[in-house]
């Protein structure tokens, strides 16, 4: 605790009693530099910590929430679940910062979006695809191929594919499906045509 008569920010408690109604605790504290004492007060904080949902309406922050959203984006994932509570953690400090004591879900989501982009491709995606609420499958396939351009060594040991055989993946808009059945425009040559024509 800062000390009120030289600043400085290294103390030890002298004295520590619980109030009447329960509700604080005082503590006389003796600054470790100039010596002087001073009382501060430890109350519970009692105002929640907000979020404001994109229609206007507010909701107060719940950790558990955070944690469903990262485990249904995860879900058979390589994900452990002590960086699920990690991020989580690290969500609610973000939270908590804020001084008006509110986010926007907005806020949150690409502040959970950064985390998950560099831990997990296919995380990143299923959470992006909720939150930024793809009107259609071409927002999705741009949100994915420009997510895979930019990262394609990521992409091959996260996806296990190559960033545009992915993209047609997931995307489900594989060119290949097209040429099911169809034969090979240039039949192999045989043995002998080798022989005749090197």
């Amino acid at each position: 605790m800062k000390c009120p008569y030289c600043g400085f920010t290294q103390d030890r408690v002298v004295d520590s009693r619980e109030s009447k109604e329960a509700d604080s605790i005082r503590r006389r504290r003796e600054c470790e530099r100039c010596e002087k004492r001073f009382t501060t007060y430890e109350r519970l904080d009692e105002i929640p910590y907000m979020v404001a949902k994109k229609d206007g309406r507010r909701e107060k922050f719940e950790r558990h929430k955070i944690l469903s959203g990262l485990l249904r984006a995860c879900e058979k994932r390589p994900v452990s679940a002590a960086r699920l509570e990690s991020i989580v953690n690290e969500v609610e400090r973000f939270v908590v910062d804020s001084p008006e004591r509110e986010r926007t879900s907005s806020e949150i989501g690409e502040h959970i979006m950064r985390e998950l982009k560099s831990l997990d491709t296919v995380a990143y995606i299923r959470f992006a695809s909720v939150h930024r609420d793809f009107k259609d499958v071409n927002e999705f396939k741009a949100e994915l191929e420009g997510l895979l351009s930019g990262h394609s060594h990521a992409s091959h040991s996260t996806l296990g594919a190559h960033p545009t055989q992915s993209t047609r993946m997931i995307a489900g808009t594989a060119d290949a499906k097209s040429q099911d059945g169809k034969a090979s425009a240039t039949p192999p040559r045989s043995k002998v045509d080798e022989k005749r024509n090197p």
